[in-house]
C-alpha cells in the first residue's frame, strides 16, 4: 500500500504540470482570459509548488508522513475542485496556486514514505523506480490524457478528474497506511523563520525565471525577483548556521550523495523537463498533429520512461551505481543529439520513435539512479527533508531549462513566421542544447561515492 500511495500521489502532482498546457486554449475561451493572465494558470502552480517544496518536505519529518500526505493530497484535491468549477480567471489562478501548495507538502511526502519503508538496497531501489516509472509517465501522459478532457468533455474536467481519484487515495491510505516518525524528528519544533526565507527564495527565484522567457533576463520583471530571491536564500543560509532546530541543517550538504545527486539533477533537469513541450510544439506547429495525436505519439516515450526505469534494480545487481548513470547519460545525450536533425518533412516513424526512445530509456534510468543516490546517506529523521530537496532541484531546474532552452529556440525561429522549416530548426537547436547540458551534468558523477550493487 506503501508503494501504491506513494505512486499515485506522485503521478497526480506530476500529470498536473503537463496536463493543464493541452487545455490552455479552451480555457483562455472558456473564461475570456487575457494572454498575460492565462500564463498565471500555469505560473501559479509552478511558483507555489517551487516554493513550498523545502517546507513541505521537512513537515513529513516533523508531524508524520501519514498525516502530511494526507495533507497535501486533501489541499491538491479541494483546490482541484475549486478550479473546475471556477468562474472567472483570478479564482481558477488561486485554484492552482493553492495546488501548488497542496503538490508541495505532497510530493516529497511521497518519497519520504518509500525511503522510510524501505532500507537502503534493492528494495528502496524497486520501490523508487516505481516512483519515478510512474511519475515521469504522468508528464509524458499528460498531453494525451488533457486532449481527451478537453476534447471530448471540457477543459474543466482536467482539473475535475484529480476529485474523484484524490478521494479514493485519501480514504485508502487513511485506512492502509501506517504512520512512521522518529522520536528525534518528533521533538523538533518547525524553524519558522527558516520555512519564510526558503520558501521566498526559492518562490522568487521561479518567479523570475518564469518572467524571463516573456521579458528577458535582464528587465526587471525577471532581475528584480531573482536577486530578491538570492537575497532570501542568503539570509537562508546565516539563519540556519545560527538556528537551534534549523528547517535545513546545512550538514546534510556534507553527505556526498546528497550534494552532488541534486547538482545533477538541477543540471540535467533543464533537459529533461523541456523535451516533452518541444517535442509538442514540433508535433503540433510543424507536423500538423492534433493534441490527442501528439499525445499518442507520445506513448512510446513514456513506455521507455516505465520500462527503464523497472530495469534499473535489475541492472544495478550487474553495474555499479555511477558507471550506470554515467552509461545513462550517454545514451540520453545521444538521443537528443539525433533529435535535434529534426525538419519540417519529419515522419512519426523516421523523425521521432528512434531519438525519442532513445533519449526516454536513458532519462529513465537516469532519474531513478538519481533519486536514489539524493536519498541515501541519511536517516530516517531527515528522510522528508532529502526528498523536498531532491524535488526542489528537479523543479527549478526544469523552470530554468525551458526558459533557457526557450530563448534559444526563439533565436533560431523569430521572425519565422509560417516557416515550417525555421520553427523545426529552433527546436531541434533546443535538443542541441539539451544534449549538451546532459554531458555536462556528466562531469560531475564522478564526485559520487560508490555505490553498493543491489541484490535480492
Amino acid at each position: 500500500m506503501a508503494v501504491l500511495a506513494a505512486c499515485v500521489g506522485q503521478f497526480v502532482v506530476i500529470l498536473d504540470v503537463s496536463v493543464i498546457n493541452v487545455a490552455l486554449p479552451s480555457i483562455r475561451s472558456g473564461l475570456s482570459i487575457g494572454e498575460g493572465s492565462l500564463q498565471w494558470v500555469v505560473n501559479a502552480y509552478v511558483i507555489t509548488f517551487a516554493g513550498f517544496l523545502l517546507l513541505g518536505g521537512r513537515t513529513s519529518d516533523l508531524f508524520g508522513r501519514k498525516k502530511v500526505f494526507l495533507l497535501g493530497l486533501g489541499v491538491f484535491t479541494a483546490a482541484s475542485l475549486l478550479g473546475g468549477v471556477a468562474q472567472s480567471p483570478w479564482m481558477l489562478i488561486v485554484a492552482r496556486a493553492l495546488q501548488g501548495v497542496g503538490a508541495a507538502v505532497l510530493s516529497p511526502a511521497t518519497l519520504t514514505i518509500l525511503t522510510t519503508t524501505f532500507p537502503e538496497g534493492s528494495g528502496r531501489v524497486k520501490a523508487v523506480a516505481a516512483w519515478t516509472a510512474v511519475g515521469t509517465g504522468g508528464g509524458a501522459a499528460g498531453g494525451l490524457i488533457g486532449g481527451l478532457l478537453t476534447d471530448y468533455l471540457s477543459w474543466r474536467w482536467v482539473l475535475l478528474i484529480n476529485v474523484p481519484l484524490g478521494l479514493v487515495v485519501i480514504v485508502a491510505s487513511a485506512v492502509w497506511l501506517s504512520e512512521n516518525r522518529s522520536g528525534e524528528a518528533a521533538a523538533r519544533r518547525l524553524d519558522l523563520p527558516g520555512a519564510v526565507l526558503a520558501t521566498l527564495g526559492v518562490g522568487s527565484l521561479a518567479f523570475g525565471i518564469s518572467q524571463s522567457e516573456a521579458h528577458g533576463w535582464s528587465s526587471a520583471r525577471a532581475l528584480v525577483p531573482l536577486l530578491a530571491g538570492v537575497a532570501a536564500l542568503v539570509a537562508f543560509v546565516a539563519v540556519e548556521r545560527r538556528a537551534r532546530e534549523p528547517l535545513t541543517p546545512l550538514g546534510i550538504f556534507r553527505v556526498r550523495s546528497v550534494s552532488v545527486a541534486n547538482v545533477i539533477t538541477v543540471i540535467s533537469g533543464m533537459a529533461f523537463y523541456a523535451m516533452w513541450y518541444f517535442l509538442s510544439l514540433y508535433m503540433q506547429n510543424v507536423l500538423g498533429y492534433s493534441a490527442v495525436e501528439t499525445g499518442l505519439a507520445l506513448l512510446p516515450h513514456t513506455a521507455s520512461i516505465i520500462l527503464s526505469a523497472q530495469l534499473a534494480p535489475r541492472i544495478m545487481r550487474l553495474v555499479e551505481g555511477r558507471v550506470l548513470l554515467a552509461l545513462a547519460g550517454l545514451l540520453t545525450a545521444a538521443g537528443f543529439f539525433w533529435q535535434s536533425a529534426m525538419g519540417a518533412d519529419g515522419t512519426f516513424l523516421g523523425t521521432l520513435l528512434g531519438p525519442g526512445i532513445a533519449f526516454s530509456f536513458g532519462a529513465g534510468l537516469m532519474m531513478t539512479l538519481l533519486a536514489v543516490f539524493a536519498t541515501s546517506g541519511v536517516g530516517p529523521s531527515d528522510s522528508g527533508l532529502v526528498a523536498g530537496l531532491a524535488n526542489t532541484s528537479r523543479t527549478m531546474g526544469g523552470a530554468l531549462g525551458l526558459s533557457v532552452l526557450a530563448s534559444v529556440a526563439a533565436s533560431r525561429t523569430a521572425g519565422a513566421g509560417g516557416d515550417l522549416e525555421a520553427l523545426a530548426a529552433g527546436y531541434g537547436r533546443a535538443f542541441l542544447v539539451s544534449g549538451v547540458i546532459i554531458v555536462v551534468s556528466m562531469l560531475a558523477i564522478v564526485f559520487l561515492p560508490r555505490s553498493r550493487q543491489t541484490s535480492g
